[in-house]
């Protein structure tokens, strides 16, 4: 069956324990390098092959370590998964932070912008690097999450109805306490229907979703409609600048804002507000945008106007919720989730949400499914 999402002609799924740790938990460059030190074969070190201790030994660039990245995921399918062909996978996760059910298949990056919508802004570096990586593997191991545009409870019935009874190919449970089962099927026509019914938002994997477009490759997606999806909190951490508290505070008050000393404020629960762990409380402008989006505010008027910094260069880093801010950090700016509704609002409008604001969740766990591109 043909169309612009489709099954998987040829995968492969584990057979035990993923190898490595997920590779999605990680975002900077420096906690991924210390995940590698030990040098063991991984998806991480699939992921990041650059990064690995050998490669950085060495000085490789990307495009000089995908090579060894190819042979170290064909040594890890052939100790750790099976072959699969011409399957969907339904999919559930279910964990303290919400639960998903869905439907794991390739999108054509074709249908990008006409049937599969970005939700935010993407930084074009890691675009780059992720279709590179995307080309030169010919494989996907993890997997965006996408979301109905108008509601899923049709796709949401059909996932349940395809599964019940059976009892499924993998399960697997996080060190987050979430768990994660899935249901490899061979009769997908009306899954694959209910997928492409309505267009689709990307809830998480706005850059992997650029990349392969990029690359020109299919894209591995979880399509779910919940139905319990939650938007998490992502903040800005501040590093290597050397700026302490005092130091913001003053220019945040040069810049007309309003900022209290307060003793280890919480992080905040509403959007209007952004908290400084270790003691302040600032106090967001007013914006004519309707909804107003804290981290545009925060990037362009706390980051870039009154600290002069850059937020997409190598002083920013987005931490969501939970997350190790990772070292060097002189003070991790707290924001509150994105309301779904807002997320919603700003789509119906035709815009994006700024990069890295919204952090959905349960995702699914990278390595359980691996998919052939080509």
């Amino acid at each position: 069956m043909t169309g612009w999402a489709r099954a998987i002609s040829r995968g492969w799924v584990v057979t035990g324990a993923v190898p490595g740790p997920d590779v999605d938990e990680f975002a900077d460059p420096a906690e991924v390098a210390a995940a590698l030190a030990n040098g063991r074969d991984s998806l991480l070190a699939v992921q990041h092959p650059h990064r690995t201790p050998q490669a950085r030994a060495e000085g490789r660039t990307l495009t000089e370590a995908l090579p060894e990245a190819r042979r170290t995921l064909d040594r890890l399918l052939a100790l750790d998964y099976r072959p699969v062909r011409d399957v969907v996978a339904a999919y559930s996760a279910t964990g303290p932070d919400g639960t998903a059910l869905g439907v794991l298949c390739l999108v054509d990056p074709a249908a990008v912008d006409a049937k599969v919508r970005h939700t935010e802004q993407v930084y074009p570096g890691i675009v780059a690097e992720r279709a590179a990586m995307l080309a030169g593997l010919g494989r996907a191991t993890s997997a965006a999450m996408l979301v109905p545009a108008g509601g899923g409870d049709e796709l949401t019935r059909a996932t349940a109805e395809a599964v019940a009874g059976r009892e499924p190919d993998v399960r697997h449970r996080d060190r987050g306490g979430r768990v994660h089962r899935l249901w490899l099927l061979s009769e997908y026509g009306e899954l694959l229907a209910a997928v492409r019914r309505q267009p689709l938002l990307v809830a998480d994997g706005n850059h992997r979703v650029a990349a392969a477009t990029a690359a020109g490759t299919g894209l591995l997606a979880l399509v779910t409609a919940g139905p319990d999806l939650r938007v998490g909190a992502i903040h800005r951490a501040l590093a290597g600048t050397g700026l302490g508290l005092g130091d913001l505070a003053a220019a945040w008050r040069r810049h007309g804002l309003t900022v209290r000393e307060v003793d280890d404020p919480a992080p905040p629960a509403a959007p209007g507000m952004v908290t400084v762990a270790g003691g302040l409380e600032v106090d967001l402008p007013a914006t004519a945008e309707r909804p107003r989006i804290d981290h545009a505010v925060v990037e362009e008027l706390l980051i870039r106007e009154a600290l002069g910094i850059d937020p997409e260069g190598p002083h920013v880093r987005a931490v969501p919720d939970g997350h190790d801010p990772g070292p060097g950090v002189d003070a991790v700016l707290r924001l509150a989730p994105v309301p779904l509704s807002d997320v919603l609002t700003v789509h119906e409008q035709g815009h994006t949400m700024p990069r890295k604001s919204t952090y959905f969740t349960p995702k699914p766990r990278a390595g359980l499914l691996i998919a052939a591109l080509r």
